[in-house]
């Protein structure tokens, strides 16, 4: 996957990957932003003007291409897989 790659080769030329845990972690506390971002967006907490979805949303991706480029795993073929699940439970 091309955003794999592209994080790969950032995060090598940057010292390298951190260990699994901590990047969970860093995948937790993006989605905790998204999701006050989310919050402001929608008024419910902050100015709707103050969130940056887009900026969040890519945070959350890049620790997620982080924990799946450790692992090996191919994001495109994971949510091809997950989104064929969903198609199944709709019949």
């Amino acid at each position: 996957m091309k955003l794999q790659g592209m994080v790969d080769e950032f995060v090598r030329g940057s010292g390298g990957y951190w260990e699994p845990f901590e990047m969970f972690a860093a995948l937790v506390e993006e989605v905790g932003e998204l999701g006050r971002a989310l919050l402001s967006k929608e008024g419910v907490k902050g100015s709707p003007e103050a969130s940056n979805l887009s900026e969040e949303m890519g945070d959350v991706l890049f620790a997620l291409a982080c924990l799946a480029n450790y692992y090996g795993i191919d994001l495109e073929k994971a949510l091809a897989s997950t989104v064929e699940k969903y198609r199944s439970r709709e019949i």
